[in-house]
């Protein structure tokens, strides 16, 4: 076993990284802290952990441990993001990123060329990126080309060569894409005027691009040069209008990094901004599998941590949507409240929702049981269950005007309805129109014949209905001292309200929530069946009465009489033969008699 108490001497309270390791001295788990011993004691002697199965089985592996001591808190920080990308440990979150995405390059070389890649070479050459759309990245090329006349030739346009006469314009120039830099049409600082215009495009500046056209369009029309003026307002209002897309917020928002995270019971999403001059310049969503149960702040400071360093990120602000902790002097954590930076926050959020929504939805069209688990784990977080409720049974009453009243109930398992389970009850104890007690006395039938039959209760019981017949259910799981053993609830038509037993104060979920759909969807099946059941019991009693109608048929011989030819009609059509299979010869004829006389015409 690991001795961690004399391995706690050694670790000092500095901020730093610790690293686990197994009794194969494989690295099984790397951690960040303000402060060193503190947080590897917490693993050994502090409650909280012993509460985390998987963190449990981390300590039980632990067999041996190393640290390396840094300045500050995010120097761990970043230490800790480069380790685990490195090592990719097996009780770390695992960062899920198997794309290489696109980058627009400035080429480090005379007359720049600029191109997408998706190679970052370290040659001196400036990368802008990465982008997670392709179509936006071509977006920005296209952009750049239809405004911009550069090169696209890869010669080498160095000083001596062109001075030398060794290339000749192509059919670029000729289309008046490229200025011809290659026969010294064109010069190095002329060319490099327009670099260093794209360099603020890509990097958000496009008012800044704008601010200076404007003034050249101004300058070329007082020298009569119309035609000048013209170009260069053509590309004036195509960035324009690219800028009208792109910028969202006040432009006074001159650098900032904005993430949100949206996180289930298994994986993370966190989605990253950055905002130069109030444009978005990059976007981008990564997912983070869980590892240890790690909370939403963990998760979303190794995401910043690993975006930064993606990004080359040197925001001296960045935006997150609660407190994190994390202390650097550089930098400055924002949650806000209201106003530009509000707006930013609640864009990202939209975001990392829309991409959880649709990982998830592919996810659970290649395996339906993921899904299955997700609805019940989300109804067992709505509902406050303390098991998943994979067996629910839904109960409602049925009558007319007092009469033939029925009870149905049905049974979704796995969040899906289970027909072979649903069952019908003819009402045997309550005279008269009666909710509450014919709700009593079919919970109590129900449930009695699952305990004398040894079958498994289920872990959920809605009734159709509000704190009345919930109370009458009540009654009947306490009679049979179940009460604590299942959770019950009512839900009311009206506003979809639910109730607890003794709570005064209904439930109310979002009515978008798939727990409220699936609870709707119980709801309404009961609501059928027992309607159907219930159609078919009241038209058997009227029949009943009909023939009842008949002089020597009494309730028994009709009730006969129904079971054998299953309608009046076919009664009505017997012959007298048929009839004396069911009833004596003198209640045949009066039976042929009866419908002979009412098919005659008046």
């Amino acid at each position: 076993m690991f001795d961690y108490k004399s391995a706690l001497k050694k670790v000092p309270h500095k901020p730093g990284v610790y690293q686990y390791y197994d009794a194969n001295g494989e690295l099984i788990y790397i951690g960040k802290a303000k402060d060193l011993r503190n947080r590897v004691a917490s693993y050994f002697i502090n409650d909280n952990y012993k509460v985390n199965a998987k963190t449990k089985v981390l300590v039980s592996k632990i067999r041996s441990l190393t640290f390396t001591i840094v300045d500050t808190e995010i120097d761990a920080w970043l230490l800790e993001n480069s380790l685990i990308k490195k090592h990719q440990p097996r009780y770390n979150v695992l960062l899920k990123d198997d794309k290489t995405y696109p980058w627009i390059v400035i080429k480090n070389e005379a007359f720049p060329r600029i191109f997408a890649t998706r190679r970052l070479i370290k040659d001196g050459s400036k990368y802008f990126g990465p982008y997670p759309s392709v179509s936006m990245m071509h977006h920005i090329l296209d952009l750049i080309r239809e405004t911009y006349q550069l090169r696209t030739c890869n010669l080498a346009l160095n000083k001596q060569n062109i001075e030398a006469g060794k290339f000749k314009v192509c059919l670029e120039y000729q289309i008046g894409n490229c200025k011809g830099p290659c026969e010294a049409h064109q010069s190095e600082e002329d060319y490099n005027r327009q670099i260093e215009e794209i360099k603020d495009i890509l990097n958000g500046k496009i008012g800044a691009v704008l601010r200076a056209l404007k003034d050249q369009i101004t300058e070329e029309a007082s020298r009569l040069n119309f035609e000048e003026a013209h170009r260069l307002q053509r590309k004036y209002e195509l960035l324009e209008r690219y800028q009208s897309k792109s910028t969202i917020v006040n432009s006074s928002i001159t650098e900032v990094d904005v993430f949100s995270i949206a996180s289930d019971e298994k994986i993370s999403f966190v989605n990253y901004l950055k905002v130069m001059h109030g444009t978005i310049i990059q976007t981008q969503t990564i997912e983070l599998k869980k590892r240890l149960d790690e909370s939403d702040e963990e998760l979303l400071s190794i995401a910043i941590s690993e975006f930064r360093a993606r990004f080359n990120s040197t925001s001296k602000e960045i935006i997150v949507p609660f407190e994190l902790e994390l202390e650097d002097e550089n930098v400055k954590f924002t949650v806000p409240k209201l106003g530009e930076k509000k707006k930013l926050l609640e864009l990202s959020q939209k975001n990392v929702l829309f991409f959880k929504k649709d990982k998830i939805e592919q996810y659970e069209k290649l395996n339906p049981e993921l899904r299955t688990e997700r609805l019940l784990l989300q109804m067992q977080k709505d509902l406050r269950l303390n098991q998943l409720p994979r067996h629910i049974e839904c109960f409602d009453n049925s009558n007319f005007q007092g009469k033939y009243p029925v009870s149905a109930i049905v049974v979704f398992k796995d969040a899906k309805p289970s027909k072979k389970d649903y069952r019908h009850f003819n009402v045997k104890t309550v005279e008269g129109p009666n909710d509450f007690a014919t709700m009593e006395e079919a919970v109590f039938r129900r449930y009695r014949r699952l305990l004398e039959e040894g079958e498994a209760l289920p872990q959920l019981i809605i009734i159709d209905g509000g704190k009345g017949q919930l109370s009458s259910a009540v009654k009947s799981l306490k009679a049979l001292d179940i009460y604590n053993k299942v959770t019950v609830i009512g839900i009311a038509k009206r506003l979809e309200e639910l109730y607890y037993p003794g709570d005064q104060y209904p439930l109310y979920l979002d009515k978008k929530s798939e727990t409220l759909k699936i609870i709707q969807h119980l709801r309404d099946e009961a609501h059928r069946f027992g309607i159907t059941f219930h159609r078919k019991k009241r038209d058997q009693g009227t029949l009943k009465t009909e023939l009842e109608m008949i002089g020597g048929v009494g309730k028994t011989s009709a009730e006969k009489l129904l079971k054998h030819f299953k309608s009046v009609k076919k009664i009505k059509e017997a012959t007298e033969e048929q009839l004396l299979a069911v009833v004596n010869k003198k209640q045949a004829m009066a039976i042929l008699s009866f419908f002979n006389q009412k098919s005659l015409p008046k």
